[in-house]
């Protein structure tokens, strides 16, 4: 028996056919285009998704008998405006999570509305990714358009309206629309007002592994399914990572972890309780698990040693020049770096934080500032652990995922600079996997997420912290805090 895992990215669907043991039998990959109208704008057609889609499971599934498909579950993309009219066709082109349109919007809902009322109404504050700010400035600057939706929808959801007729989504990547009450599971009805929507203009919530329906006949004969598949709800695309690496629930210790270097960084820490951080510098969702999370991101991680290479170095050899950093070079270097290359999200939330390189003398080489660059993006993901300590989350150990984590040397790194072993998986497929592992759960295959990712979830490798090596990246880390307090007004100033 199988599930189908939908992974619905930025610049393309990945589809994951899994069987009810855990083992991915093929993958299909369909990309479609994105569209920037102006500069700083990110768009894409919702009917793009679904093409690509109706396109790439035929493929998927021709091999094997389709009676044993049980069901499809999704992750993807977050924060994404999908407006529907009152026939449920799309009145405009989906706004995306990395469109900087509402700066002027994030500001009025952080300032004029005021970040404690929006962590008391969500358990967050605003960001120009997010749902409600696309709102705002739809309602300011497409009135007509504002004024003919009916449904507020997420990517994926979407998708999962194609395939069901149902307007769904779940809480995970609901608590990315600035729109959830995060805590108590229900849509604020003070978001709802700052925003002027109506709560029957939102979506059925649901947990991510409950079955939103079957599909429909006419779904079912574009994806050459037969009409018992179920499909549940899915997570947002973070939240469906962290299945598919095990990250769910907590030990005895506290959240479970999981680090992601690709082209941004995530720490995301899972909680039985909903908890948040005195400056919001930590995301607080709900989990794909039933539970909630922490989450922190970096706008700048493996793409600050792509930038180093590719731009600066113009070498593409990553594993030779990182070769040059000796073991005794770890924890000794005298050069720092700041990885904001693009601003920086989590923890500091500053859009005017650059990149630098401090610390150089006569004799700093290349090997020091490539060695700078790798310790700099850790020293980066450790704020977002400190950000939880604060509020009395503890990590004893972390898995470790994404393009970085390939690198043996910066494992190294983050395992000392965290003081924490890391674990890194057997699979990594990312959230098209955890959607498989969703849809497992919701027709039964297995009685919970937690149960699930216990028997499918392995481990295949563990780096271990050096007690001394950690003690030495301690000292670093304090003198790497000062830096940025000391740059920022100058950060502003420089930007003018």
């Amino acid at each position: 028996m199988y599930t189908i895992g939908i992974d619905l990215g930025t610049s393309a669907v990945k589809l994951l056919l899994v069987d009810t043991e855990g083992a991915v039998k093929n993958e299909v990959t369909r990309e479609y285009p994105l569209i920037f109208p102006h500069p700083g704008w990110s768009e894409q057609k919702p009917e793009d998704w679904w093409s690509a889609v109706c396109d790439g499971i035929p493929e998927l599934v021709k091999d094997v008998n389709k009676e044993e498909i049980l069901g499809i579950g999704l992750g993807g993309q977050m924060h994404g405006l999908v407006a529907l009219d009152a026939d449920d066709r799309v009145i405009r082109p989906a706004i995306l999570w990395n469109d900087g349109r509402t700066f002027a919007e994030v500001d009025y809902l952080n300032n004029e509305i005021g970040r404690e009322k929006l962590s008391a109404y969500t358990g967050n504050i605003a960001f120009a990714g997010f749902t409600a700010p696309k709102l705002l400035w739809m309602k300011k600057n497409e009135p007509e358009l504002f004024a003919r939706i009916a449904k507020i929808m997420l990517p994926k959801d979407y998708l999962v309206y194609k395939m069901t007729g149902v307007h769904a989504t779940d809480y995970s990547d609901a608590s990315g629309m600035l729109l959830l009450d995060v805590e108590h599971k229900c849509w604020s009805k003070a978001m709802c007002e700052i925003c002027g929507i109506k709560e029957e203009q939102l979506a059925k919530l649901f947990e991510s592994w409950e079955v939103v329906g079957n599909l429909t006949k006419e779904a079912a004969e574009a994806l050459h399914l037969p009409e018992s598949v179920r499909v549940t709800a899915g997570a947002g695309d973070n939240a469906a990572a962290a299945i598919g690496t095990g990250t769910v629930g907590e030990d005895e210790n506290g959240g479970r972890c999981n680090i992601s270097l690709g082209t941004s960084g995530t720490v995301f820490i899972s909680s039985g309780r909903f908890g948040v951080d005195a400056n919001n510098s930590l995301h607080a969702f709900a989990h794909a698990d039933g539970g909630w999370h922490l989450m922190g991101c970096m706008l700048s991680a493996a793409s600050c040693n792509k930038w180093w290479q590719d731009e600066i170095l113009q070498d593409k050899d990553y594993a030779g020049n990182q070769a040059a950093i000796t073991p005794e070079m770890l924890g000794k270097n005298h050069v720092y770096f700041l990885p904001y290359l693009m601003g920086e999200r989590s923890p500091i939330n500053d859009t005017n934080a650059r990149g630098t390189f401090i610390g150089m003398t006569m004799d700093t080489g290349r090997a020091e500032m490539t060695q700078a660059m790798l310790e700099g993006v850790a020293f980066a993901i450790r704020d977002s652990f400190e950000a939880a300590k604060n509020i009395g989350v503890n990590v004893s150990r972390s898995m470790l995922c994404g393009g970085g984590s390939k690198s043996p040397l910066w494992r190294t790194i983050f395992a000392n600079v965290l003081g924490i072993p890391l674990d890194l998986p057997v699979t990594e497929q990312g959230p098209g996997y955890g959607g498989a592992v969703l849809a497992m759960v919701g027709c039964g295959v297995y009685p919970d997420v937690e149960t699930a990712v216990k028997k499918l979830v392995h481990v295949k490798d563990t780096v271990m912290p050096d007690p001394a090596l950690t003690a030495a990246y301690e000292e670093r880390y304090a003198k790497f805090r000062k830096i940025y307090p000391a740059l920022k007004a100058t950060f502003a100033e420089i930007l003018d």
